[in-house]
Order: structure tokens, then sequence, then C-alpha cells
């Protein structure tokens, strides 16, 4: 078990352990040494305020231990997995936390690769934690300076991950929501450069308005912004601009199984993809039957984009992604990129002459429902495994399988970071499964209580 890395990287609130700068100074000190001693690392945030705080503490860190620096400033994530490729540089750390509000803040570490570490990388790091911070020799201290192309970099990287010289934009009118987060300055110029018209919102960071009613996880403003200003497509990225939503033109919204779904519909036809596609026990069995049809397998993993990631490496595959619009597409980069997955959408939409509505409409969704049942405490790791087994459990999800008639799926998913088990029901009649997902958690509550 890992005491401070959880599925992606490290997080919290702001002054609480660990989210705190003592702690950020000696974590800079300890991936130094581990990581990049005598090497160098770059450094990209989000826009919440506490950025500032916690690139200094670290920076210091790694100075500290003899590494380098490379501040990009406020940067996607992804971004800063390619540029820690493109840099050569010895790892890339990310402050940010991403979908969440600006009063929290995390940790991310990319290898030399542009990868998650590996988790006896993490472990590695956290016993270094335990030993008494030592600094290097003063002449062996390291610098820090400030890269100032790393914007036009990332833009081009991000444009050459699709043809340009086969795909325009001109012609195609696009609100892009930014979340006033770590995509403000680069996702506009991305899709502008590409020929399309642009109209950028949430785009005026304060510190504090991080994903604040805007974004992947409010797209409601977005959706109000498509209608009102006729545009063709709406694009919402979150804090940290790993994930995308899209709106369409008639104001819907398409979450990552669908987009997953547009994506690998057009790289079957035209580019020979065979396979699986990459899925979570969250995906919608409507994208696993849509999948089907046209000649593919759906996979599905645990939540948390770590195992999807995992998944597709073992199988080789290079489509994967979430229902929350965490996608992957392995042939354009190594990670999450909200900006990325758009575009291999809006080339479906290109190549194929068709609005986004159309190209959603192969794939119906299923009704999901959603229950989090609240616990007194944390169940341990044997009552999670065995929660399925509880009689009256037991009894409650046969009861809803057999109602569902082989045509929904029933899950249940203790949570690994709050005290509460989440209840998933799908199927075919919308009233079904919310009446189903009710019973099932009245059933867990009461087993639990």
């Amino acid at each position: 078990m890992r005491k401070y890395f959880g599925t992606d990287g490290i997080r919290g609130k702001v002054g609480q352990s660990p989210i705190t700068a003592e702690f950020m100074l000696k974590l800079g000190w300890a991936a130094g040494r581990i990581l990049a001693r005598g090497g160098n690392v770059l450094i990209g945030k989000d826009t919440r305020i506490s950025g500032y705080l916690f690139e200094s503490a670290l920076q210091a860190g790694l100075s500290a231990a003899g590494v380098d620096v490379r501040l990009l400033g406020p940067m996607p994530t992804p971004a800063i997995a390619y540029l820690t490729r493109a840099l050569h540089a010895r790892a890339g750390i990310v402050i940010s936390a991403s979908h969440n509000p600006y009063y929290d803040n995390g940790i991310k570490f990319f290898s030399a690769k542009g990868t998650k570490l590996p988790d006896e990388v993490e472990k590695a790091i956290e016993a270094e934690l335990e030993k008494p911070m030592e600094t290097v020799d003063s002449a062996e201290l390291g610098k820090a300076e400030r890269t100032l192309d790393a914007g036009g970099r990332y833009i081009e990287f991000c444009k050459n991950t699709v043809s340009v010289d086969d795909i325009s934009l001109e012609g195609i009118k696009i609100v892009v929501d930014c979340a006033h987060g770590a995509g403000y300055r680069v996702a506009p110029s991305v899709f502008q450069e590409l020929g399309a018209r642009v109209i950028p919102i949430a785009v005026q960071p304060n510190g504090l308005n991080i994903n604040d009613g805007c974004g992947s996880t409010h797209p409601e403003m977005l959706q109000r912004e498509v209608l009102q200003r006729g545009a063709d497509i709406g694009i919402a990225l979150d804090g940290d601009g790993d994930r995308v939503i899209l709106v369409d033109a008639r104001g819907e919204v398409l979450d990552g199984d669908q987009l997953l779904y547009i994506i690998a519909k057009i790289r079957y036809t035209r580019e020979a993809l065979r396979g699986s596609v990459v899925g979570t026990v969250m995906s919608n069995l409507g994208l696993e039957q849509a999948l089907s049809r046209i000649g593919l397998s759906l996979e599905r993993t645990a939540v948390g984009d770590r195992y999807v990631l995992e998944k597709m490496k073992s199988g080789g595959w290079v489509l994967g992604g979430e229902s929350s619009g965490h996608l992957l597409c392995l042939d354009r980069t190594t990670t999450g990129d909200g900006i990325v997955s758009a575009l291999q959408v809006l080339a479906a939409m290109v190549k194929s002459g068709e609005p986004l509505h159309v190209l959603k409409q192969d794939m119906q969704k299923y009704p999901q429902k959603m229950v989090n049942v609240p616990l007194k405490n944390k169940l341990d790791n044997t009552l999670k495994a065995s929660l399925s087994s509880i009689p009256i459990i037991k009894a409650g999800i046969e009861s809803a399988e057999i109602a569902l008639a082989g045509k929904g799926r029933v899950l249940l998913r203790p949570s690994g970071t709050e005290a509460l088990v989440r209840v998933m029901v799908e199927g075919e009649d919308a009233n079904q499964v919310e009446m189903l997902a009710q019973q099932i958690a009245n059933e867990v509550a009461t087993a639990l209580k």
C-alpha cells in the first residue's frame, strides 16, 4: 500500500496534510533523488492560486537534490507529458487537482517517456520521503529557468495529431470552454490555427474560479453558448485539460462513451482499427453494443484512467477511456488529452461530412442511475471484497437482475477514498432503473448500518 499516492498522484485540500508547503518541499527533494539527480525536471501547473506556493516549494526541494528545473507555468497536464519527452527531461511534474474546486490541489508525475510512474517508482519516492532531507553541496545545487516557448510547442503537437493537409476546420464555428483552467491560452489557439472560428469562454482565471460553474463537469454554460451563437460544436475541458465533453449544434451533451464510439467508428472504417476498445465498469452498455455492431469488443477495467491505460498496454490496443471524458488515443499521445481527443472527433466530422448529432446516433445510451450510500466508516478491504455476498445485498442484486431480464447491469462500488458505497443500475427503462437503484441502495444501507 502507498501512503501518499493514489490512482492519480497525490491530491487533497490545500493546507491539510499532505497538501502543504512543507510536504511539497520534501516531495521535490525525494522525487529529485529518485527520478533525476544530476538531470532536469519540468514543472507545470493549472491556474488555482495555490499553484504559486507549491511551484516554489517543489522547485526548492528539487534544487536541494541537485536537480535543474524548467518552469512551464500554466499548461494542461497532457502538455507536460508531451514536453517531458520533447525536451528530454528526466521527469515532469504537474501541480493540479484536475476537475476539483480551487481549494484542492495535487501533484502528478510523468516519466521521461511521458507516462505515469509505475507503482514501484512511487513507492521508492515514498521511501525517500521517510529519510532526513540533505542538501547537496552548493556547487551542485539545481538551477531554475522559465521555458517561454512551451505553449507554442504544445500547440504544434496537438495540430499534428490530425492530418493538417487533409483536414481543415474552415467554416466550423466552435465554442471552447476552458474552465478558467490550464488550457485557457493554448486550447483556443489550436482550433483557430486549424481554421475554425473559435468563441472562447471561461478564459479569465483568477486563481479561485477554476471549474466553477464551467468546464467538463458543468456543461450548462457551454450548452447555452452553443445555441445562442449558432455554433456547430462546443468543447469543454476540465481544469487541467485532460478531460473533454462535447456539445452538438442542438445543445445536447456527448459524454466520453459517445466520443469514444465516434472515434472508434471512424478509425475502424478508415484506419483498419481492429481488436478491442477499453472502457471501465461504468462505461455505458450502449457503447459495448454499438462497438459490437461494427466488429469491435469492449474490454472493461476498474474505474480510473490508470487501469484503462494498463489494460490498453497489455492488450496492445490504442483506444480507451471513461464516461467522464478522459480518453486515451495511444497512437497519438501517451496520456489523456482533452484537446487531442476533441480533434479526433472533429476529424471524424470532417472526414464523414456529418454533423455531431448524426455521428452519435448509432450509439443509443442506456439509462443509468447512480446512488451514493453514505456510511459511518470506510469499509476495510475484506468487507469491500465480500460486499455483494452479504445475504440481503446479494438477494437485492439477484432480484434486480431478474427484473432487468438480461438487458441491463447492476454494479456496487465501494469508494476508495470516502465512507460510501456507490450503487449503479443500468437498463432500458429509466423509471425501472431508478427504482431498482434506490431499492438496492436501501438494502446496502440496512446491511451496513
